[in-house]
C-alpha cells in the first residue's frame, strides 16, 4: 500500500481563489476585509511566517497592515497598539505572531485582542464558543486541518481520530472542532503522559500528529489504511524541514498521508484570511444593525 498524499498547497490555492470570489463581492459593497499583524522582535521564523501571509492576504485582495516593533517593546506599548487595532475599522483581523519576548505575557496579549478580531481562533472568547457548540473563529491550525480532510472525503462521523498533542494552538481546539455536530468524530487526546501510547494511535482511523518531536509516529504506531495528518515542522541539523510522522515508512502503511512542507502549512494561512473574510462580513452585518 502506497498512501495517497493529501496536498494542502493545491487545496490552499482552491480555497485562496474562492476566498478572492467572496472578498470581491464585499468589495461591491465597500467594505475590504483587512488584516493587521504585529512583529515584535526579529525572529527570521516569524518574519517568513507574517510575509507569506502579507503575499497571500495581496492575492485574496485583503489590505493588510504590518506592525513591526522592536525586541524591547514593552507589554504597555504593545498593549496600547493592540487597543487602536481594536478601535480601527479599517481593521477586521489581528495577528500577533508568536512567540513574543519572554518580557511580554503571551495570555495577557492573546486576551486583549478583541474577540470580534480574534481572526487567530484560539483567543478564550473564541475558544469557549467553539467548546460550547457555537463557534465564531476556529482555529487556523485545526480549521486547515478539517478541510483537508473534508475536501478530501475522508469519513469523520463516528470515526475515531486520535489527535497527538494538547496545546491551545492545535491539539484542543482541533478535539473541539472534530466532536461539533455535523463533524461527529470520536477523539482520543494523547500527550507525554499518556500510556501506551502505541496502543491508542493504532485504534484510530484517523491520527494527527501535533507535538513537535521529528519523525516522533513511525510505521509500527499506525494501523493499516489509517489516514495520518502531520502537523509538526521540525528542521533538522542539516537543515531540512520534516513532521512529527516518519514520513516514507508511514507512507507504506496509511491508506492516506499529508506530506512536510506542503500539508498543512499552507492550509494554516488560507483559513487565516477565510477567517478574516468573516469578520469583515461579520462587521458589516453589526454595523447594519446599529
Amino acid at each position: 500500500m502506497t498512501a495517497r498524499r493529501l496536498d494542502g498547497k493545491q487545496l490552499a490555492q482552491t480555497m485562496q481563489a474562492e476566498i478572492a470570489e467572496e472578498t470581491a463581492k464585499l468589495l461591491h459593497h465597500g467594505i475590504r476585509p483587512g488584516l493587521a499583524a504585529v512583529l515584535v522582535g526579529d525572529n527570521p521564523a516569524s518574519q517568513i511566517y507574517v510575509r507569506n501571509k502579507r503575499r497571500a492576504c495581496d492575492k485574496a485582495g485583503i489590505a493588510s497592515f504590518l506592525h513591526e516593533l522592536p525586541a524591547g517593546t514593552s507589554e504597555a506599548e504593545l498593549l496600547e497598539l493592540i487597543d487602536r487595532l481594536n478601535a480601527d475599522p479599517a481593521v477586521h483581523g489581528i495577528l500577533v505572531q508568536l512567540p513574543l519576548p519572554k518580557h511580554i505575557d503571551e495570555s495577557t496579549i492573546v486576551d486583549a485582542v478583541s474577540p470580534l478580531k480574534d481572526v487567530d481562533g484560539f483567543g478564550p472568547h473564541s475558544l469557549g464558543l467553539l467548546a460550547a457548540g457555537r463557534p465564531r473563529f476556529l482555529a487556523c491550525t485545526p480549521h486547515g486541518v478539517l478541510q483537508l480532510l473534508v475536501r478530501n472525503d475522508i469519513p469523520l462521523a463516528g470515526a475515531h481520530v486520535v489527535v497527538v498533542g494538547r496545546s491551545n494552538i492545535v491539539g484542543k481546539p482541533l478535539a473541539l472542532i472534530l466532536m461539533q455536530k455535523g463533524i461527529d468524530a470520536t477523539v482520543t487526546v494523547c500527550h507525554s503522559r499518556s500510556r501506551d501510547l502505541t496502543a491508542l494511535t493504532r485504534s484510530a482511523d484517523v491520527v494527527v500528529a501535533a507535538l513537535g518531536r521529528a519523525h516522533f509516529l513511525r510505521a509500527d504506531t499506525i494501523r493499516p489504511g489509517a489516514v495520518v495528518v502531520d502537523v509538526g515542522i521540525n528542521r533538522l541539523p542539516d537543515g531540512s524541514l520534516v513532521g512529527d510522522v516518519d514520513f516514507e515508512p508511514v507512507s507504506e502503511v496509511a491508506s492516506a498521508i499529508t506530506p512536510v512542507p506542503g500539508g498543512v502549512g499552507p492550509m494554516t494561512i488560507t483559513m487565516l484570511l477565510y477567517n478574516t473574510l468573516q469578520a469583515a462580513r461579520l462587521s458589516r452585518k453589526t454595523r447594519q444593525s446599529s
